[in-house]
């Protein structure tokens, strides 16, 4: 199981450097979700990871492919609503793909579209979607019969949900609040870190 951490937006650049610099040997990949910084925010903050000796790899820009061209990012995260996975990956097949889903059916399309992974959420109630009602692990069951490529799990990830979830073999976990509204991200990250490779 791997460990995806997803930023929340929260955070100045160069706080945000640092705590993922900080990091990133505990995490396989981080999803840069920075909806309200700048495009000059972003590409900083991307220079500052690499100084930091963060690989590229590693990152995945969400919604900005004009970014992850400009900065050779490999892969470029897409909310359900947004680009379409066949577009991209016509005019960038060197580019990987996600795609956010949020029910079998989506997933299966994401598929079929050329989707490289798919984000399931949420999974469980989270105090970022607090009037919404969680889509349930049942999906997930379904995703992993019949879909070949990575299913990875978002919302409401906590330490002791992380069980269920190694249980309907979800190939990896996505991990917002729990890492970036830790008191110590690092310390958190450390947990996630172990209980998915060692429980």
């Amino acid at each position: 199981m791997k460990l995806m951490a997803v930023t929340d937006d929260q955070r100045s650049v160069c706080e945000l450097a640092f705590t993922i610099i900080g990091i990133k040997d505990q995490i396989d990949m981080v999803q840069i979700r920075e909806k309200t910084k700048t495009a000059q925010e972003i590409i900083t903050l991307i220079q500052y990871l690499e100084d930091g000796g963060v690989r590229k790899e590693k990152i995945i820009l969400n919604d900005r492919l004009d970014i992850a061209l400009l900065m050779n990012i490999p892969t470029v995260h897409l909310p359900e609503k947004g680009l379409t996975i066949k577009m991209v990956k016509q005019h960038f097949p060197h580019i990987k793909v996600g795609r956010s889903v949020h029910s079998f059916e989506g997933a299966l399309n994401a598929e079929r579209d050329g989707a490289d992974y798919v984000l399931y959420g949420h999974c469980f109630e989270t105090n970022s979607k607090l009037r919404k009602k969680p889509n349930g692990m049942k999906p997930i069951i379904e995703m992993k019969e019949h879909l070949k490529i990575p299913v990875y799990a978002i919302g409401g990830i906590t330490l002791n949900k992380i069980h269920a979830l190694q249980k309907v073999n979800v190939d990896g976990i996505a991990v917002m609040s729990g890492i970036f509204s830790a008191e110590n991200p690092y310390f958190s990250t450390k947990q996630y870190f172990e209980a998915i490779k060692y429980d």
